[in-house]
């Protein structure tokens, strides 16, 4: 298990962050501004730190710098919506290890810091590092195998179907919104129209609907709900 520490002043995409982190196994501490970050490197020694450069009380490159300075092996990762190559390359010359620009996936987040960590050589369990299988209803769905079966036949999904279904199994129970399903399961490229999210959201409703037909007893399956103006929902079976 690492120990992560999260400087991240947006809410959402902070507690984004330390969920998703936090289910792949790893300890994490979560700081919203730059002077708490420090204060907490000051305690403690970190694996890795994932570090917004757009920080509301210290610019972020000064909070790179000075944590490169008090922890020289601690990877650290920088969170960046700044787009400019003169951006990247100061965080980089101040001592940052990598950089991922927002918005980034949750998949990409995962491999990249497990990445690091591997190289830092920190020792990972396999088996609590990998995203948890999920299982509701009749309905099972292993990410790492990329399978997806309904009481125990698989379904043949696209690849894209199998990422966003993927996705929303990671947050079951809470709203996600269109955004950020079109940000991770396509990518920060994308420039199509968003009703192609709606096409894919249709398929997969009706790929499980197909795989639960004429089962006896009948199916149990978790359903996705539309949550209009905003995104979808997966909820559990109750």
């Amino acid at each position: 298990m690492a120990h992560l520490l999260v400087v991240e002043d947006d809410e959402s995409i902070g507690r984004l962050l330390q969920g998703a982190l936090t289910a792949n196994g790893h300890s994490v501490i979560w700081q919203r501004t730059g002077g708490s970050a420090l204060a907490e490197a000051a305690r403690q020694t970190f694996d890795l730190v994932l570090l917004d450069l757009g920080l509301p009380d210290v610019d972020g490159v000064e909070v790179c710098r000075d944590l490169r300075m008090r922890q020289p092996h601690t990877v650290i990762v920088m969170l960046t919506a700044r787009r400019e190559e003169m951006d990247v390359v100061v965080g980089l010359e101040a001592g940052a290890d990598d950089y991922l620009s927002k918005p980034f996936g949750r998949t990409e987040l995962l491999a990249r810091v497990r990445a690091h960590l591997r190289r830092r050589g920190v020792e990972l369990d396999d088996e609590t590092t990998r995203a948890p299988v999920f299982e509701s209803g009749d309905l099972r769905v292993d990410p790492a195998a990329r399978r997806v079966s309904v009481r125990g036949v698989e379904l043949a999904l696209r690849a894209r179907e199998f990422d966003l279904l993927e996705r929303l199994v990671a947050d079951a129970g809470q709203a996600v919104s269109r955004e950020t399903l079109m940000a991770e399961v396509w990518d920060e490229h994308w420039s199509g129209a968003s009703k192609t999210l709606d096409v894919h959201i249709a398929a997969v409703r009706r790929r499980l609907g197909e795989a639960g037909d004429g089962l006896e007893p009948p199916a149990r399956l978790p359903t996705i709900a539309t949550l209009r103006g905003h995104g979808y929902r997966l909820d559990r079976v109750p």
